[in-house]
Order: C-alpha cells, then structure tokens, then sequence
C-alpha cells in the first residue's frame, strides 16, 4: 500500500507541474482532476479561442493493480519518461494506449 500512496503522490506532482507549464494568459483553463478514491488522473483543457470551443484530455493515468496505466499522452516530452526519473520502475508503468500485443516491445510493463 505504501507503493500505491507514493505512486499517488508522483502522478499528481507530474501532471500538476505540466499543466503549470502553461502560458498563465492563456484564453484556454488547465483543470486537473484527481479521483484519488477510484485512482483516475486527467489534465484536460476547456475553453474558447477564435469564438471555437477548445476541449480535450491531455494526459489520462490510472493506478490499478499496483501499476501506472497510462491511458493517453497527449504531452510532447512523455509522462511515462517523467515517471521514471521520479523512480517508478518501467516494469510498473503500462502504456495502456499501446494494443497489447506491441506492449511487450516497448520496454514498459505488458499489463
């Protein structure tokens, strides 16, 4: 459990400091939504630009089964690369947005 709650802790700390990279004038809202009882984290973004509705899910993980699912990396610079250097072992990161029969290819866990 100790595993799990330290986990928590490096998926917030992620998200949190790429949706603060950016532009604080930004026409469009970074929202964060952490569901720390069901373990679900997603940075979406939501707004207007141009008089057109900006919406959509940057960044999607889970916590399941004592391993990060990455549901959807929508970042340029690779969350599951950040959670690495945070220490979380790439045998305890999925890339769930990989069909599963590639996963065992990439390095990362299979599932």
């Amino acid at each position: 459990m100790e595993k799990i709650a330290q986990y928590r802790i490096y998926v917030q700390q992620v998200l949190t400091e790429y949706a603060q990279q950016w532009s604080p004038k930004s026409e469009i809202d970074r929202q964060l939504i952490f569901d720390t009882n069901h373990d679900h984290y997603q940075l979406v973004y939501a707004g207007w630009k141009n008089r057109r509705r900006q919406y959509g899910c940057v960044v999607h993980l889970d916590i399941k089964g004592e391993k990060i699912w990455i549901q959807h990396d929508g970042t340029e610079v690779g969350i599951a690369d950040e959670l690495v250097k945070l220490g979380v072992p790439k045998s305890d990161i999925v890339l769930a947005f990989h069909e599963p029969l590639v996963r065992q290819y990439t390095g990362f866990a299979v599932g």
